[in-house]
């Protein structure tokens, strides 16, 4: 069920008021509730996608418990590998299988011949990817000794299912997660009223700013054959302002409902679009993702710790694996793969770890979300003749700047963009300034009521879904 759906809102309360009406010392109580709720809440997509999740979790529970009682190094590999395989199989079938058998008909159909498999017409299980990945990597931090597997399936179906984080994320690791499970909360009103704001401001950014780019950004995508080249860049760039809020609305809202029933999930974003390089912008970028892949992924390769050549390869394998996760299209590799590419580049020049002030490191954020602007069309595109025909039209005068319905839709983005700009642009630039602003309670106050007012009178209230639940 989504955060901005009415359904949520109308329900949140009631889960709320119950699971802190259940006292302290009755710990297990409210984690059998919050298992309940999480499922439920699941379940409300399509039932039978429940059974998926419950699978991922009993055979990653089950690998973590056999690894962390075998004591030979060859079997614990063996263990790990079989039921690394089976945790991930769901995902390569549901995501991957129509993918795979669409680009092997047509790779024979290239050569003369015709074959092909039946294809699969089942929906995807809503935040397969995230959920399997957090499963899949408690199962190898067991493996490579940095936790012990935990016993209590109780808590580790929690873990798995907290209904906060299961549809899009942050991915959350068993040794931050797993000891709040376990504790016995008491309600912390400091720490729900925080939880507030994050849900407010993550509303703001999904409704008002996510979803009216969005009219446009779909608009243009849609036909960009229609319009100019000015057209298509403002809606390039309006699809980057667009994926970043609706994901990082997405985030807020989960971290905020988190925080209001008791537990700190990692903050997936840290202002990435004021990054100074590609590098730099992947340690602000869904963080949790990042640190997943650099742990299961780029460290096992060897990380940084061989020659150069074996490096970058590490580097590029790493982002054509995030590439993939995204999703089944060649897009997403292409995507994955440039990213990789760029942060090659940037580490042959040394470029990752060149200190810039004033007007170089304007110039140096400006080309960074060029570049990754560019690399949001790819991925944005049904295909890769679609990026090819979307580019092209950069480069002409002909067709429209918009469409004769999205002016007042851009009107309403740019009113919701530039307090968004102006608080990341304090939080980055001038944090005490920041602090100091938001201790006079007018100004905070009036904060919350221009963003409220905002989604009232502004968002889109159609309960659209996540850009990132589908993956």
């Amino acid at each position: 069920m989504l955060f901005n759906s009415l359904k949520f809102l109308l329900i949140f309360p009631l889960i709320f008021g119950i699971h802190w009406a259940i006292p302290a010392k009755y710990n297990q109580v409210r984690k059998l509730f919050l298992i309940l709720v999480s499922y439920l809440l699941y379940m409300n997509w399509k039932p039978a996608f429940a059974l998926v999740l419950l699978a991922v979790t009993f055979v990653t529970y089950g690998g973590g418990y056999l690894i962390d009682n075998q004591k030979l190094t060859k079997k614990r590999k063996h263990i790990v590998w079989i039921f690394a395989l089976v945790g991930l199989f769901p995902l390569l079938v549901f995501k991957y299988y129509n993918f795979l058998n669409n680009s092997l008909t047509d790779v024979l159909a290239a050569i003369g011949l015709q074959f092909s498999l039946p294809g699969l017409n089942w929906a995807v299980p809503v935040g397969i990817s995230f959920f399997t990945f957090q499963a899949v990597g408690y199962m190898l931090d067991v493996y490579h000794g940095r936790i012990k597997a935990e016993k209590n399936l109780i808590d580790y179906l929690l873990f798995v299912s907290f209904f906060p984080q299961i549809a899009s994320g942050p991915i959350s690791k068993a040794d931050e997660l797993l000891p709040q499970i376990k504790k016995e909360r008491v309600f912390n009103y400091v720490q729900a009223v925080s939880g507030l704001k994050y849900l407010l401001l993550g509303m703001f950014l999904k409704v008002v700013l996510a979803d009216r780019a969005g009219i446009y950004v779909d608009t243009v995508f849609g036909a960009y054959e229609k319009f100019s080249g000015a057209g298509c860049a403002l809606a390039s760039v309006l699809y980057s302002i667009q994926i970043y809020a609706d994901f990082a609305g997405y985030s807020l809202m989960a971290v905020g409902v988190g925080k209001i029933m008791g537990f700190d999930l990692i903050n997936n974003f840290k202002r990435p679009y004021f990054a100074v390089s590609v590098t730099d912008f992947w340690r602000r970028w869904h963080i949790s993702l990042t640190r997943w892949l650099t742990q299961q992924v780029y460290i096992p390769l060897g990380g940084s710790r061989c020659s150069k050549a074996r490096n970058y390869w590490n580097i590029f394998v790493t982002f054509m694996v995030s590439g993939v996760w995204h999703g089944a299209n060649w897009t997403f590799i292409v995507w994955g793969c440039m990213h990789g590419v760029f942060q090659i580049v940037e580490k042959a020049f040394g470029w990752n770890k060149k200190e810039s002030k004033s007007i170089v490191k304007a110039l140096r954020i400006l080309v960074t979300f060029t570049v990754v602007t560019l690399a949001w069309v790819v991925f944005r595109s049904p295909s890769i003749g679609d990026t090819v025909g979307f580019m092209s039209r950069y480069f002409t005068s002909a067709g429209r700047f918009i469409a004769d319905s999205s002016g007042s839709q851009l009107v309403y983005c740019f009113m919701a963009l530039l307090p968004l700009v102006l608080y990341e642009f304090l939080v980055e630039f001038k944090p005490a300034l920041y602090g100091r602003l938001m201790k006079r309670t007018v100004i905070r106050w009036a904060a919350y009521l221009i963003m409220f007012t905002m989604i009232i009178l502004v968002g889109v209230h159609d309960g659209s879904s996540f850009i990132y639940v589908s993956f």
